[in-house]
């Protein structure tokens, strides 16, 4: 095997008798000259034979020095000379008559691996005296050979380098440094919400679960449960970064932490833990109130945020891997909890909100107001209350202006292109894409596809949608007509299967598929899990599905949501929904007595248009005001709401 660097030596290696034989030579101006030696000859560019040799030996690991970095004496030895070789100097001795190599131990080490493939290079030893040739002494030293052939003895200014195992010296990792390897670690992408920060973690803390620990934060709070409180100064700094992407929420603060708005609320939330929901959080406590927290994913939680909340005094409790048991212990530890009692509930998905009608009923009796922000939580309020089971107002903030058209719309616009980008590392000029779904979510992907100048076709059963999509200049097609051309498709339908597997087994070689969708039912990934079909993982959330001919596809996320499985979602808009939130529980929290009954209803419109109001001031943007004259015309409020509640944005 080789290995080169521009103006350096060339290594290589070859067996011979049982044992590695490496030589390394500087290139000459015309050609490299390589001679497989027990010895390693660095030669000058000018003359090869008037540089000093090193002679390199394989160590047993017994014989190996615990250390990856150059002794002091081998630094100075590898300085490039400011010239060339002395043209006049003699040749060197032939190999025959050279010593032997020094035995082990005679000086210091570097240890490096010429098992691992690669010879390290080296552009050349530390300029020899004019008059003067270096040889090695068998005791390690140095000999000086005069012109007339004299020998004497050198001090030992030039140590021999020798390499070791390259295996043995890696795995000898920093005590600090746990059970993932420094490769994956610097590998890993995004999408694993993973930070530098939790790659460097005492190895115990991956093998005990958090619950079996005792951590207490700096002011001696144990009231929480992360997987490290160590690494709060990590999450500090990403929550500090997600600050200022969110300005509605920064700004809300400083225009309300006066008031107090959430004076004696105690909320208990249960969210994704990210960075995001962490500002989200804080402005909460900077509001008035008192939070607990749990995770309403057992994969999304950032341990590192989570560590910053505990430390910051935050009752939290979520670790990224939790288990089934983990996640309700979790929430129910949110919940139930001496001398607390929540009166707002946060929620993602409607586990919480579950958990407690399940488990704490009588709660519900000083509960003020249920905010819910997915569509599976929404959907569960509405069948509580079509059955009359819902005992206190709820606010949909999923269905709110400023959630579902930003979120959907504009979020999906920008991560659709990052979730690909990130996974197949593709190209999109002149690319074939079909996107099943004209809705929000199917506008954005295809906007952002046009840009980049992919050819993007358009399926639709809305004639609406349909006729927007052909408007913006989009072809409407069916599936069947495009599916053996098409380099990507792209499913944002919300239906089940919209991508079967006749289709799959019509599309071409190396078509990429992937949902950005409802969960995982659009694409019919159950139907390639057969015999006959051979899944290969290329990288994190990327299968080649391949076909007994040859055939292969790229499924990404398993047909999961791309966006959230394989890249992240823009802080900016994450800001938008975080305000949404926020001002749906100081609504229902103030809200007088008899104004929401056991309902389930939509933000106001007032307060969508301030969550876009406090936005604005990112852009420079300044809005227009009505005149007197002009809101009796339109029969407005000078400070709105501008439109009914029937319009359409």
């Amino acid at each position: 095997m080789e290995g080169r660097s521009g103006g350096m030596g060339e290594g290589r290696g070859r067996e011979a008798g049982g044992g590695a034989e490496w030589e390394l030579v500087r290139e000459s101006e015309s050609a490299v000259a390589v001679e497989a030696v027990m010895s390693v000859q660095v030669v000058s560019a000018a003359a090869a034979a008037k540089v000093p040799e090193v002679e390199l030996k394989d160590l047993s690991p017994s014989e190996a020095e615990p250390q990856l970095g150059l002794s002091a004496a081998a630094v100075g030895a590898m300085v490039p000379p400011a010239g060339g070789g002395d043209p006049e100097a003699p040749a060197p001795a032939p190999a025959a008559e050279r010593p032997p190599a020094p035995g082990p131990g005679s000086g210091p080490t570097v240890a490096l691996s010429p098992a691992a493939g690669k010879v390290p290079q080296a552009s050349a030893m530390k300029r020899s005296d004019p008059h003067h040739q270096h040889q090695r002494h068998r005791d390690g030293g140095e000999a000086l050979v005069s012109p007339d052939g004299t020998v004497t003895e050198a001090p030992r200014t030039v140590k021999k380098i020798q390499f070791a195992d390259q295996k043995q010296e890696f795995n000898k990792r920093p005590t600090k440094i746990g059970r993932r390897s420094l490769s994956r670690s610097i590998s890993q992408s995004s999408t694993d919400s993973y930070s530098s920060a939790a790659s460097y973690t005492d190895s115990s803390d991956d093998e005990t679960s958090p619950r079996d620990k005792q951590q207490k934060n700096s002011k001696g709070s144990s009231d929480f449960c992360v997987k490290n409180i160590k690494q709060a100064e990590f999450g500090r700094r990403e929550i500090e970064i997600a600050e200022q992407e969110m300005p509605a929420l920064m700004a809300l603060r400083k225009r309300a932490q006066g008031e107090k708005p959430l004076a004696g609320a105690k909320i208990v939330g249960c969210t994704h833990i990210t960075a995001q929901t962490a500002v989200l959080m804080e402005t909460l406590g900077a509001l008035g109130a008192q939070c607990r927290w749990a995770a309403c994913n057992i994969y999304s939680t950032l341990n590192e945020v989570a560590a910053a909340l505990a430390e910051s005094g935050f009752p939290v409790f979520a670790w990224k891997g939790e288990s089934e048991d983990d996640f309700w212990w979790c929430i129910d530890r949110c919940v139930n909890v001496e001398g607390w009692q929540p009166n707002m509930i946060l929620d993602d998905g409607g586990d919480l909100t579950h958990w407690i009608y399940k488990k704490y009923p009588n709660m519900f009796k000083k509960i003020k107001g249920i905010v819910e922000e997915s569509v599976t939580g929404v959907h569960r309020l509405y069948q509580l209350s079509k059955a009359g089971k819902l005992c206190v107002p709820a606010m949909n903030v999923n269905d709110s202006v400023t959630k579902q058209k930003f979120d959907n719309l504009y979020c999906c616009r920008e991560s659709i292109l990052d979730g690909l980008k990130r996974t197949t590392d593709m190209m999109f000029g002149g690319k074939q894409v079909v996107v099943c779904g004209y809705g929000e979510v199917g506008k954005g992907c295809c906007a952002a596809l046009k840009a980049m100048g992919s050819i993007v076709y358009v399926t639709e059963i809305d004639p609406i949608c349909a006729l927007q999509a052909c408007m913006d200049g989009f072809r409407l097609v069916k599936l069947n007509e495009v599916i053996r051309q098409v380099d990507i498709v792209i499913t944002c339908t919300g239906n089940k299967n919209v991508v079967t597997r006749e289709h799959l087994d019509r599309m071409k070689n190396s078509c990429i598929v992937c949902n950005m969708g409802h969960s995982n039912t659009e694409i019919d990934v159950a139907s390639l899990r057969t015999p006959e079909l051979t899944w290969e993982r290329v990288r994190s959330q990327v299968d080649h599905v391949i076909w007994p001919d040859g055939k292969r596809i790229v499924l990404l996320a398993e047909g999961r949501l791309l966006n959230l499985s394989c890249s992240t979602v823009p802080t900016f808009v994450l800001s938008i929904t975080a305000t949404t939130q926020a001002l749906a529980l100081i609504e229902l929290y103030n809200a007088p007595e008899g104004r929401y009954k056991q309902d389930v209803y939509l933000l106001p419109k007032k307060m969508d248009e301030y969550v876009a109001s406090l936005h604005l001031p990112t852009f420079d943007a300044h809005l227009t005001e009505l005149t007197d004259e002009q809101a009796k015309y339109l029969g407005l409020n000078k400070n709105g709401p501008f439109k009914p509640n029937y319009y359409r944005y």
